[in-house]
């Protein structure tokens, strides 16, 4: 809860009453751009070329097709309608 208050421009003591928020939404705005630029930045120093690369092409990675139908083999309506 401490990093609400915080985030609001609140003080760290609990029984104090809260202020109006000190930073306007373009500050805030930057600054959560940056903390997000950093994490990923983190996260470059932590993966290797060849991991950055998967995930950089995870979404044009091949899947095979889907094998057999929608009917499976505890399926009882199947039966059914093929008689």
């Amino acid at each position: 809860m401490s990093f609400l208050r915080k985030l609001r421009g609140g003080s760290r003591d609990p029984d104090a009453a809260p202020s109006a928020p000190t930073a306007s939404t373009e500050e805030v705005a930057a600054d959560e751009q940056a903390h997000e630029l950093e994490i990923l930045r983190e996260e470059a120093r932590r993966l290797d070329e060849l991991q950055q690369r998967q995930l950089r092409y995870a979404d044009r990675a091949w899947t095979p097709p889907a094998q057999g139908g929608e009917r499976r083999a505890d399926d009882d309506s199947a039966d059914e309608s093929e008689d």
